[in-house]
Formats: C-alpha cells, sequence, structure tokens
C-alpha cells in the first residue's frame, strides 16, 4: 500500500512515469468490466449501405425527352412521332447530330419547322449513310450551288432521304439524257421523283392526246415542272377546255407548256371569255402570264387596232 500511494504521489509531477500503470489492465479497472476493443480505422460500418445506383432510363422518359427537344425548336412533335413511328426507337443523339448537320448547311429553326412535318422520316434516317450522301450528290453531281441548297431542301425535302444509286442518280442520268435538260440544278426537286411511276406514264399521256414523242420530250424540256402535275386533276381538265372550248392547236402547247400551270378556274377560262368577247385572239402566253391591269390594256389595243377607220 505505501508503494501504491508513492506512484500516485508521482503521477501528479511526472506522465512518463505513470504511463506504465496507467496502461496496466490490472490497476484501476475492476475485473468485472470488459471494454471492447474499438473497430479498426480503415473498417466501414456494416450499418452504412453504399450510394444509390443512377435510375435507369425508361424508353417512356426517353421519347419523353425527344418530344422534348423537338419542341425547343418549335417543332410538331406529336405529329412528327404520329407521321413517323421509327421515331420511338431513334436516340436523341441521333436528332441532335441530323439538326446540327442541317443548321451547318445554312437552314434556320423556321425551315425546319416547314421541312420536318413535310417530310419526317428525315429525322430518323441515318445521317452518315442517306443524309450526307445525298447531300454530296446534289452539290457535286447535280451541280447545286451551296447557296441555293437550302432553297431546294426547304422545297424538296425528301431528297435527303433518297438513295443515290437507286434513285438520285438515274433520275439524273434521265433528265439529262433522255430529256435533254443541261442544268438539271433548277429542277433539282424533280431529283426525288420515279422515272417508272412519274415521268414515264405522263409522257405517254401526252402521247395518247396527239403529240409525238419528239414534241412530248420538247415539252417537258422547256418546262420540267409538267412532271410534277397530276393527270387527272390537271392535264385532262385543261386540255378538254383548250381544245373544245378554245379551239386551239397541239402547236401552241409545245411552244408555252406552261398553259398547264395556270389556275383553270380563276386565270385560263376568264381570260378566254374576256378575249371572245371582245373577238380578240392572243398568244397563250401574252393571254395567261400578263398582269391583270396589263392584260386589259393588251385587249383595248388589240381592240383599238382592229376597228375599221
Amino acid at each position: 500500500m505505501p508503494e501504491t500511494l508513492h506512484l500516485y504521489a508521482t503521477a501528479s509531477s511526472t506522465t512518463t512515469a505513470a504511463a506504465p500503470f496507467l496502461n496496466s489492465p490490472s490497476i484501476f479497472r475492476p475485473k468485472h468490466l470488459h471494454f471492447p476493443s474499438p473497430p479498426p480505422k480503415n473498417e466501414i460500418p456494416l450499418s452504412i449501405s453504399p450510394p444509390p445506383s443512377p435510375p435507369i432510363p425508361t424508353k417512356s422518359s426517353q421519347i419523353q425527352e425527344k418530344l422534348l427537344y423537338l419542341d425547343s425548336l418549335g417543332i410538331d412533335s406529336l405529329y412528327c412521332l404520329h407521321a413517323n413511328p421509327s421515331l420511338h426507337s431513334t436516340s436523341l443523339l441521333q436528332l441532335k447530330s441530323t439538326v446540327e448537320f442541317l443548321f451547318y448547311l445554312g437552314l434556320t429553326a423556321q425551315n425546319l419547322r416547314r421541312i420536318f412535318p413535310m417530310c419526317p422520316e428525315i429525322l430518323t434516317v441515318p445521317l452518315s449513310t442517306t443524309i450526307i450522301p445525298a447531300t454530296t450528290f446534289l452539290l457535286r453531281e447535280a451541280h447545286v450551288d451551296a447557296i441555293d441548297l437550302r432553297q431546294v431542301i426547304r422545297r424538296r425535302p425528301r431528297l435527303l432521304i433518297c438513295c443515290v444509286d437507286r434513285q438520285l442518280r438515274p433520275t439524273l442520268y434521265f433528265l439529262q439524257g433522255t430529256i435533254g435538260i443541261d442544268d438539271v440544278s433548277k429542277c433539282a426537286p424533280l431529283l426525288s421523283c420515279s422515272v417508272e411511276s412519274k415521268f414515264i406514264p405522263r409522257i405517254e399521256y401526252l402521247q395518247k392526246l396527239g403529240f409525238s414523242y419528239k414534241d412530248t420530250i420538247t415539252m417537258f424540256r422547256r418546262f420540267p415542272s409538267l412532271f410534277c402535275y397530276s393527270i387527272k386533276e390537271n392535264f385532262e381538265p385543261k386540255f378538254d377546255y383548250f381544245v373544245v372550248e378554245m379551239g386551239r392547236e397541239l402547236k401552241e402547247l409545245v411552244v408555252f407548256p406552261q398553259y398547264f400551270s395556270f389556275s383553270l378556274e380563276n386565270r385560263i377560262k376568264p381570260r378566254h371569255k374576256m378575249c371572245v368577247e371582245k373577238g380578240v385572239c392572243l398568244a397563250l402566253p401574252t393571254m395567261l402570264k400578263s398582269s391583270e391591269a396589263r392584260f386589259r390594256d393588251r385587249l383595248e389595243v388589240c381592240c383599238s387596232s382592229s376597228m375599221p377607220n
């Protein structure tokens, strides 16, 4: 006991001497108490769970992202989705890449709001194997000027989804070789049309009306847009009126095939009736191309010059 008191006294004056005793299990610790050893410093307690994994995007959320992206451009996304169900499986990355490429070509967001509803397939066809080759073809083979490319795409966005080998190039050769159009870039929208289902039937129809093959080809060469007009809704009624009511000769249509581009009810019939009332026969270009004021002035001049002195 005196020795124990001595240790207490020295512990108050020097800590180094007391250290061995403070660490001794037999001193100052009741024998019936057992203290657990602390866990290792680097051990993670089992009660702490790892952070949750990020949620996997669902199919509906992916579609929602695509629709929101199109909506941000002012595009009718629901219409495009309904018109082109392939949009369901097209990635958002592909959509953005296509839009960025079209912006690179000079198209604006306003242009996209026009062309996507006209041809929603542009949103889903592969960029590298379809859209870029078609664009390259238009610039290098059809010789569309870069500054005119935007307008060509606006008029006929379907050009961008056409296969070069199966569609664009065969049509180019037909327009150049068979029809004899030197500068196809001026009628580039026609390149998306089928030779078999679009061009040939119209050539054959005009031949049935009495035009020779040579005159028929001449008409399409002078006015390539003639390929775009409906046989039933355009050719038939206008040709019947031309022959039956106007009593004109076929050669006038060979010279001026643009006759088929004018409205039958709003331009052809009214002006023909005015010519009949005045007893004047004007050439087709003069009768149809002039403005209303110039047409009436021309009628008055013709009436005055034909009156007897």
